[in-house]
């Protein structure tokens, strides 16, 4: 009936955006009183937030760095470095995580019953060990156990020693190898267990995405007369993405995160250099903020490419 008064509590419309308003104010209460008794206990230490220490000189060096550094550069100038190495690592591992998952995760349909065997052993083991364990593995146990001159393992164009990975055309020069491309042992420690690692369950995700295909989809590849590869690549594959990529997404933030444990395998990353930092400059809250939103960042930026990559492989209605 026309003029009936609904009250608040019973309007559908209504109620949704009451309860949205009462949680948000709810927190921001919650936020203003962890920030006010934040400051107020700073200033009784006498420790406001401040950043003109980043101005400082750091008075540390930065053992491997892709930007040019020495002790006598401000802070800031270390945790961009640092920033640097992390986003090193991050992109190539990746790369190196996306390759090899998507190769084990395939493996898992192979008509090759050892090569699915393996597939499945690798990924059961890998995913149930702790990521620092392997990390502390590769690094103590594999590649600081390599040999060094000429006892180095020699390839063409490649040489892996105890001093480093060594590409282009190395050359040993009185008992040290030297090459134009240098890979140290604790970069390439770091990237074989993050890769290793993050490879494992990407293979699930690969998995699963390739299961969701409709047996048909082979089927009709395979009278059409697509090789095995051929369906994999050209028919299965594309389809399997609308399910895969999501899955990705929380894999590659995963990987992000947990090359912060760099510090495990010697690698100067961002939070080494702001944990060296912090115990210099004392500015504990503020590194800390800087860590978080460096994190932060790298994390959106992931989970935004990733989303654009979603909405390109989903279906679209006409």
């Amino acid at each position: 009936m026309a003029g009936v008064f609904t009250p608040w509590w019973r309007n559908r419309r209504l109620l949704p955006w009451i309860v949205q308003a009462a949680v948000g104010l709810l927190l921001l209460v919650l936020v203003a009183f962890l920030v006010g008794n934040l400051v107020r206990n700073l200033t009784a230490a006498g420790l406001l937030l401040s950043w003109s220490w980043l101005g400082n000189p750091a008075g540390f060096d930065i053992s491997e760095t892709l930007l040019p550094f020495d002790a006598s550069l401000p802070y800031w100038r270390a945790l961009l470095a640092g920033l640097v190495n992390t986003l090193r690592v991050v992109l190539v591992g990746l790369v190196g995580a996306t390759l090899l998952g998507t190769l084990v995760g395939t493996a898992s349909f192979s008509s090759n019953a050892l090569l699915k065997r393996l597939a499945r052993i690798y990924v059961e083991l890998i995913r149930n060990i702790p990521l620092l364990l392997q990390l502390v593995f590769w690094y103590f146990v594999v590649f600081l156990a390599l040999p060094n001159g000429t006892a180095a393992i020699q390839l063409p164009g490649v040489v892996l020693a105890k001093s480093g990975l060594f590409l282009g055309a190395p050359e040993l020069v009185n008992g040290v190898w030297q090459s134009p491309l240098k890979i140290t042992v604790e970069f390439g420690a770091l990237l074989t267990g993050l890769v290793v690692y993050t490879a494992a369950f990407i293979a699930e995700v690969v998995r699963g995405g390739v299961a969701s295909v409709p047996q048909g989809q082979w089927e009709a590849a395979g009278s059409l007369g697509f090789s095995p590869l051929q369906t994999l690549r050209r028919i299965v594959l594309p389809q399997a993405l609308r399910v895969i990529v999501p899955g990705l997404n929380s894999q590659y933030i995963s990987l992000a995160k947990n090359s912060s444990l760099a510090v495990a395998c010697g690698y100067t990353d961002l939070y080494s250099v702001a944990e060296t930092s912090l115990n210099q400059s004392g500015r504990a809250v503020e590194v800390v903020l800087i860590l978080l939103g460096a994190y932060l960042v790298i994390d959106l930026l992931i989970s935004a490419v990733m989303n654009g990559l979603n909405g390109l492989v989903q279906l679209r209605e006409r």
